[in-house]
């Protein structure tokens, strides 16, 4: 059995990130001492470490919560473990083809001002900053 201090330095989390996750009920301590201190067996640390692997796959706690709901449910099958990750990969799709819109339209507007002293009123991307927005609420 670990303390939360333990399973927390093992796991390379904070104390608040496990009591986060119990609020969650992502993990629960096997016992409590008699003062109340929270003590945590191997299973607490294979599921956080499951929670921090799911997290640097791009699984929010909504998303692990479900993927280990899945884990214990009778009915489950590997199909709906995959249908998760295949959504989770076509949003982080998504969401990097925005990212590079957004480099790019950053690209245009660097391009478009030297830099220099000039006052703020001449910079060329306050200015097309202000022109979308403009044209915008046309």
């Amino acid at each position: 059995m670990y303390t939360i201090g333990k399973v927390a330095m093992l796991a390379g989390v904070s104390t608040d990130t496990l009591r986060y996750y119990e609020k969650e009920h992502l993990i629960r301590p096997a016992s409590k001492t008699a003062a109340g201190y929270r003590l945590y067996n191997d299973e607490a640390m294979r599921r956080i470490r499951f929670i921090k692997h799911a997290q640097q796959c791009g699984f929010t706690l909504s998303d692990i919560r479900e993927l280990l709901t899945l884990k214990q449910a009778d009915g489950a099958c590997c199909e709906d473990v995959r249908s998760l990750a295949i959504e989770k990969k076509l949003r982080i799709t998504h969401k990097l083809l925005a990212l590079q819109a957004m480099s790019h339209a950053l690209d245009d507007l660097i391009k478009s001002c030297s830099g220099g002293k000039a006052v703020t009123a001449d910079c060329p991307i306050l200015a097309a900053l202000e022109n979308s927005l403009a044209e915008a609420a046309r």
